[in-house]
């Protein structure tokens, strides 16, 4: 009985259900429930809104009551931007409120739109809807406004692409306005300034054993009749603590009445109760208040931790995080990352922290009830920390439990490859077209969707205040954004420029070469894309202009060239040499390097600098994350990330085999035809000359070699093992190695940068 009790507080707090219907002897354990049910109930009010409601989109925030699923942004829009952009069947924007609605306002657009269908619509439960408006040929290029009225019991309102079959719609400056007042009582209560709806929580304190007088003002809507107030009591696991001192009997037409209560805490911490206020309203009778109060400075603290954090789907690039909730559950969860080492660091009482603030060197990755996560920015070959705290308290109220938090950690995976390459080998007369059919044909991705797709799923990282920062690849800066994210400063750079392909304008049908998001990399727009323009990349000997690290001048032969910072370089030759194996022979066109590229640039793309900068600056773990998750995207893989001997067998000039390579591949040994599966790990790296190396799993070498190159391919080291090797030292000055291990047909390769 007590259990259904429980049950019925949560769902129905009425004032029969006092603290004398709960036992003493469970009085402790009951308060927890109950503290837990106070929060349910109050995440359930901040799903509701007030009237009237309005929003144009300006962040990915929305306000209490608005949702959406499946929908992303338009940066600009003919009204005002940015807009909402619903571009899949499914794809749904939805309103909650609390008062009766008047008429719906909003602006329209559909964009490349045909054949599909988009209605707003309403219910009065979120369950069975009712079509307001169906709107099967939106208006094209320019943004019209509409207004549909709601019914009066409605509660809430639908925007959702009901069927698309091509196209996208825009929607913007949407505003839903409440009823006008009507002769019969409508009552609406306040806590200052601030309406709290039928169900939400106010939220106060002050010291123990003080009194605090906590006001509402009730008010009546109504332009005729006058509210009746029948009752207003105080139920609730602390109710003894909330006193009513006074009530209005009644509220005239237009006009408020105040209902005072003296919380007088009679321990520290939380301190819950319920107000319900009977009135005469035809749908809002009773109207209830969740009482949240605070002795002292915060709330409660918790008295468990969560249990049992277990990591699946576990990826180079993402990893799903789940954990037992405590018992008694506290009102939500803080989850701290860190990478390398275990965690040291620990949240402070009466702070509120967002994803992406900093506490000490670990990262927020969630704040919150959910027992589940997915943490932001996991590369390749990482070990991860993690810990959770429990809390209890909104905002300034917050008290962390700090004893003994539940951690754990994981390593993402070295690579999501397996034996992709199966069948590909350097030896065969048809390498070439081999490695070609490999990667083409795949999945396009449209342009526009990049925003979508790679930009928040795997480039942009969590940072402080809730916000997200994106790096331009060409020079290192560091574009920091509240979402909707918005393609003003920054851009989708084609490292092989548009105007280089030979399909050019590809753009306009969009071809897969103009979409492949294997080329396409955010850069600052103004400073590094626009700098860049059409220009080859090179090592520039005399700088006309410099933005960070990234620089435009001319090269030792005097030709005007771009130079990305070191860190991109290898990524930025991969990325070249990839677009020319893979679209090279489609529709009959010859993707070698361009020569001229144009009749301002009477020069090409030279092929050396860039296989110098891909064994310079092999691929990194961020690399290789990113072309697994463009695998998992697109379907296909930059197999020069892969693989780095591949470059060494193509002639990017022409497009041909080279049967037999030149430096640096014959000496590091990457002229070999067998493409090991396995994987060699340098940790740490960078390093002071020591280091270890680690192998995945499915490697066991029994014997072998180990040797270490100079990046002009001298041998500076040789031995022989007879069991896989694990650390070495090496008395080398500050630079960049080559390390190979060799164990019959396997042959790995990784840079050791030593400084």
């Amino acid at each position: 009985m007590k259990k259904i009790y429980l049950l019925l507080y949560t769902l129905f707090p009425i004032p029969f259900f006092t603290r004398a219907h709960i036992k003493t002897s469970n009085l402790f354990s009951s308060f927890y429930i109950l503290t837990f049910a106070f929060y349910l109930l109050s995440l359930v009010s901040l799903a509701q809104t007030t009237l009237p409601t309005s929003w144009s989109f300006p962040t990915a925030t929305f306000p209490n009551g608005w949702t959406t699923s499946g929908t992303a942004y338009y940066a600009s829009s003919g009204n005002t931007p940015p807009a909402l952009k619903f571009d899949g069947t499914g794809d749904w924007l939805q309103i909650f409120f609390s008062d009766n609605p008047g008429p719906l306002s909003y602006y329209l657009t559909g964009n490349s739109f045909s054949g599909g269908s988009f209605a707003v619509e309403e219910s009065v439960n979120g369950t069975l809807w009712t079509t307001m408006h169906t709107h099967a040929t939106p208006p094209a290029g320019n943004y019209i406004l509409y207004t549909d009225t709601p019914n009066v019991t409605s509660r809430y309102i639908r925007f959702f692409y009901t069927s698309k079959v091509t196209g996208n719609i825009g929607l913007d400056d949407v505003s839903l306005s409440m009823a006008a007042a009507s002769p019969p009582q409508e009552i609406n209560i306040k806590m200052g300034n601030t309406s709290i709806i039928n169900g939400g929580t106010a939220y106060f304190d002050t010291a123990v054993s003080s009194t605090k007088a906590v006001l509402f003002s009730i008010e009546n809507a109504g332009t005729v009749n006058t509210l009746d107030i029948s009752s207003a009591v105080i139920s609730g696991p602390n109710a003894g603590e909330f006193v009513v001192s006074s009530f209005p009997d009644s509220v005239i037409a237009q006009n408020s009445g105040t209902v005072l209560i003296n919380f007088t805490p009679t321990l520290a911490g939380t301190r819950l109760a319920t107000l319900t206020i009977g009135n005469n309203d035809s749908n809002e009778n009773p109207y209830i208040i969740n009482l949240y109060g605070v002795g002292g400075s915060y709330s409660t603290e918790p008295t468990a931790q969560a249990t049992n954090l277990i990591f699946s789907s576990i990826k180079s690039y993402r990893f799903n995080a789940a954990f037992t909730p405590a018992n008694p559950a506290p009102e939500g969860y803080l989850v701290l990352k860190q990478s390398g080492t275990a965690i040291t660091d620990s949240p402070s009482d009466g702070v509120s922290y967002s994803t992406g603030d900093y506490i000490g060197s670990s990262q927020v990755v969630f704040s919150g009830p959910s027992t589940s996560f997915v943490p932001n920015n996991i590369i390749a070959s990482t070990n991860y920390f993690f810990k959770v705290f429990s809390f209890n308290g909104p905002a300034q109220y917050r008290n962390y439990l700090q004893a003994n938090p539940l951690s754990n950690s994981t390593t993402s995976l070295a690579t999501m490859m397996g034996n992709y390459y199966s069948g590909i080998s350097v030896a065969a007369d048809s390498f070439l077209t081999d490695l070609h059919n490999k990667i083409n044909p795949h999945t396009s991705i449209f342009y526009g969707n990049y925003q979508n797709t790679i930009l928040p799923l795997f480039e942009s990282r969590d940072t402080s205040g809730g916000q997200k920062v994106v790096t331009c690849v060409y020079s290192g800066y560091n574009y920091v954004y509240s979402e909707p994210f918005g393609w003003t400063v920054m851009s989708r750079e084609h490292t092989y420029c548009h105007n280089w392909m030979p399909t050019n304008p590809a753009d306009n049908p969009e071809k897969p070469e103009y979409n492949d998001q294997h080329h396409l990399f955010p850069a600052q727009f103004s400073n590094a894309n626009q700098v860049r323009l059409n220009y080859p990349l090179g090592e520039v000997v005399n700088v006309t202009s410099q933005f960070m690290n990234c620089k435009l001048g001319t090269d030792i032969n005097g030709r005007i060239v771009f130079e990305p910072r070191d860190e991109h370089k290898g990524d930025a030759a991969r990325a070249l040499m990839y677009m020319a194996v893979c679209y090279n022979g489609v529709s009959g066109k010859n993707w070698k390097f361009r020569n001229p590229i144009s009749t301002q640039i009477q020069y090409g793309q030279e092929q050396d600098i860039l296989k110098k900068w891909h064994f310079q600056d092999p691929p990194d773990n961020w690399e290789i994350s990113r072309n697994d998750f463009l695998d998992s995207l697109q379907g296909n893989r930059n197999p020069f990330i892969d693989s780095m001997n591949f470059a060494c067998y193509i002639d990017f000039l022409t497009m041909t085999k080279i049967d037999s390579p030149t430096l640096p591949c014959t000496t590091v040994g990457l002229n070999e035809s067998v493409i090991s599966d396995g994987v060699m790990e340098v940790f740490p790296n960078p390093n002071n000359g020591k280091f270890e190396l680690r192998f995945s799993k499915n490697l066991n070498f029994q014997e072998g070699e180990i040797s270490v190159f100079s990046v002009l391919g001298e041998e500076l080291f040789k031995s022989q093992f007879s069991m896989t090797p694990s650390q070495y030292s090496f008395d080398f000055p500050k630079g960049i190695y080559f390390i190979r291990v060799s164990s019959g047909e396997k042959i790995l390769v990784r840079k050791v940068v030593v400084g």
